[in-house]
């Protein structure tokens, strides 16, 4: 998921639009952009959308973002969405792994009531300072925990933060990348929130590449273009991965444990380096071929 376009659960209108749109994935948001006394009807709408021949038939995963374990809207929510249509359920300011067993546990109850056959794959908001905290044992918690998603709205609103402290940003983006990391899970950057300051968001958006980051999260379809052509491998380094994967082949056959490409000695973490941008790289082919 390159790019993944949050639509609001209460504009259903938009729905289908941003599952025909070039965003990688869309997510519908039935937390903070819904209002209270539109919880229910959102639910149900959101219920109806998940089971409707456009998700069935469309490759593109569907993820939404459900309300707080903490809420009184969590197992309601859960019995509307866990449906074997649903790609993955983004869970919101999750704060330890607590947090996410106890998540698990309803889950688990509700695929049996549903029987749903299939386990959810969970996205792990990272939102606030606790989740920070303790964002390493939240991304090895559990194995349905797919990827984790950095939330630095929230958390630099409620810390009193500058949003557009690039060094913040950089600081906190490293920390939840290295959890990831460790766990083997993706991570991927959270909204922008300035519509209209493209600059900010392309500058915010190569940071999360550079830092190993597998995509973006796009609040308006504008930005997702954007991030859709930074979260490729370039061709040079696809190339130059090529060149390492056959330079180890051939070092391997020699006994050789390290050895040089375009000057540059290569050694076993390079080799998983390579071998992990060839495959994205031929996952986005992939896309581009269901597409």
């Amino acid at each position: 998921m390159r790019s993944k376009l949050f639509v609001p659960g209460a504009r259903p209108e938009l729905f289908v639009k941003a599952l025909a749109g070039p965003a990688d994935a869309i997510s519908i948001d039935m937390e903070d952009s819904v209002i209270e006394s539109k919880k229910a009807d959102v639910r149900q709408t959101v219920k109806t959308f998940l089971a409707s021949p456009q998700v069935a038939a469309c490759y593109k995963p569907v993820i939404v973002r459900c309300n707080g374990i903490n809420t009184h809207h969590f197992e309601d929510d859960l019995s509307a969405v866990l449906q074997p249509n649903l790609s993955m359920l983004n869970l919101p300011k999750i704060e330890s792994a607590n947090d996410v067993l106890a998540a698990v546990s309803i889950i688990e109850k509700v695929e049996q009531e549903n029987s749903i056959n299939n386990q959810t794959l969970l996205l792990i908001n990272i939102e606030t300072p606790k989740g920070l905290r303790n964002v390493a044992e939240i991304s090895s918690s559990h194995k349905r925990v797919t990827g984790l998603q950095l939330g630095l709205n929230d958390l630099f609103d409620s810390s009193g933060i500058a949003r557009d402290d690039m060094a913040s940003a950089h600081t906190v983006m490293l920390m939840v990348r290295m959890a990831a990391s460790e766990a083997g899970i993706k991570a991927y950057d959270g909204a922008f929130p300035d519509i209209s300051n493209m600059q900010g968001f392309q500058a915010e958006a190569e940071m999360a590449r550079r830092l190993g980051y597998s995509g973006k999260s796009c609040i308006h379809p504008n930005q997702v273009e954007s991030v859709n052509r930074l979260f490729v491998p370039d061709l040079e380094d696809v190339a130059l991965a090529e060149q390492i994967i056959a330079a180890a082949s051939k070092a391997e056959g020699n006994g050789v444990g390290v050895f040089t490409v375009e000057g540059k000695m290569v050694d076993f973490p390079s080799i998983l380096r390579a071998k992990s941008v060839l495959d994205e790289y031929k996952r986005f082919l992939d896309t581009q071929n269901q597409a």
